[in-house]
């Protein structure tokens, strides 16, 4: 039995049967790739989802690792540490915010923000304003796992079991202004949207709609949440994916790439909003404890340090122009689009979809599938050209091999049909 083997029958009497796993077994990283049991190299383009902003082995991230672990790792919130304001002190910087609140995970991140959003509506009715306790929320949307958190999250699969869920929530068309306005009203405490979907296909929102959210907010002392938790940190070439827009949102939420694979949430908002929370009414065990801390302030400072963020639009506009050249071969590829090394490639089919992954994965390159139909990659900040056009080529193979094997199938049998009369006897 092969290590992969054992682990599979473990994993199989222990664990709760959350994932459906790929059959391959990672052992290691380095930069840009996986490394499995039998020592042969992946190229990742899914890091971790999003996660791993600078590649796999990074010195940077083992030497804040290693310090910090030998100094203090998490005496709780009870007491002061010496990471906590020097990180915050950078994210509020980069967002554009005036506080935060650190916890350990993107729907913790989400939490967080509904429960702000809510304290904030009870302040303001405390202060004779008309605010009620509802949620807009996009459809495609996803924000986490948690009652709060797929309570705001659109697609069925993620809600259907786990029903009732957090009531008061509902769903806006995506870019349909008539559709925002039409459910938004007084009763609406926050809108909670996506500026990038990420599970839900790598789509933008138009200006014009995100414009008209903001103004509505405005317009009854609503709040604004804007969840950068997969397009936020440099992902789409700045910090955070709203400020493509000029739009500045009263909430926002950070995880997956902050403290490079190391777990950690943010929720960040302004002194207006961070009013609403007094001590004792949140708080985690393990968020904002100095080890996160450290290594995601030096996650951070080598981004600015190296300007991974022009490198990120840089490679990002290489790798969405090299789909379109490939999209020109190949017409199963329907729309490309992304911002920054958040890149999609839409495809006529689902079942297309998932074969490329199982076929890329068999050419040692790990993309993703999203929304069914949708291919997304979310490769680390330190991607080069070169490892685009690996992926390419590879993809071309896939596609190629796909239109080989169509044209090869027989066609379908044909069953005889008799006249709309029925038979003839002459």
């Amino acid at each position: 039995m092969s290590k992969l083997e054992e682990i599979q029958a473990a994993e199989a009497r222990l664990l709760i049967h959350t994932y459906d796993r790929f059959p391959v077994l990672f052992v290691a990283g380095e930069d840009v790739h996986l490394i499995d049991e039998h020592g042969d190299r992946y190229l990742d383009l899914l890091s971790g989802i999003g996660v791993n902003a600078l590649g796999y082995s990074s010195k940077t991230i083992q030497e804040a690792i290693a310090k910090q672990s030998c100094t203090l790792m998490n005496p709780s919130n009870y007491y002061f540490n010496d990471q906590q304001a020097g990180l915050a002190e950078r994210v509020t910087r980069l967002t554009g915010m005036d506080r935060v609140f650190f916890s350990n995970s993107g729907c913790e991140a989400i939490e967080a923000a509904l429960k702000l959003s809510r304290a904030h509506a009870g302040l303001l009715r405390a202060e004779g304003k008309q605010i009620g306790t509802k949620f807009l929320a996009l459809e495609h949307s996803f924000h986490g796992r948690t009652f709060g958190a797929i309570s705001a999250t659109h697609k069925e699969k993620y809600r259907a079991p786990f029903e009732p869920v957090v009531p008061g929530f509902e769903f806006v068309k995506v870019n349909d202004i008539a559709d925002l306005r039409a459910k938004f009203s007084n009763e609406v405490c926050a809108i909670l949207l996506e500026a990038f979907q990420g599970e839900g296909g790598v789509r933008p929102l138009t200006q014009e709609f995100f414009a008209e959210a903001r103004k509505l907010a405005d317009s009854t002392g609503a709040l604004l949440i804007v969840d950068e938790i997969q397009a936020g940190m440099g992902r789409t070439g700045k910090w955070c994916s709203y400020q493509h827009f000029g739009i500045q949102p009263d909430i926002t939420t950070l995880a997956k790439p902050l403290a490079g694979g190391i777990p950690m949430g943010a929720t960040l908002c302004t002194n207006e909003v961070a009013r609403a929370f007094h001590a004792g009414m949140h708080g985690t065990t393990f968020g904002g404890g100095p080890f996160a801390c450290a290594v995601a302030t030096a996650v951070i400072d080598y981004i600015e340090k190296e300007n991974l963020l022009a490198h990120v639009v840089e490679i990002g506009d290489y790798f969405q122009a090299e789909l379109r050249k490939l999209a020109q071969r190949h017409s199963c590829i329907i729309d490309v689009r992304g911002k920054g090394l958040m890149v999609a490639a839409e495809l006529d089919s689902a079942d297309l979809a998932k074969l490329a992954v199982t076929e890329m994965l068999k050419r040692h390159v790990i993309i993703n599938c999203t929304s069914d139909t949708v291919l997304r990659f979310l490769p680390p900040y330190i991607f080069e050209r070169v490892h685009v056009d690996t992926t390419i080529a590879a993809l071309d193979e896939v596609f190629t091999a796909h239109i080989a094997a169509q044209i090869a199938a027989p066609p379908p049998a044909r069953t005889a049909v008799p006249p709309a009369g029925g038979l003839s006897h002459g």
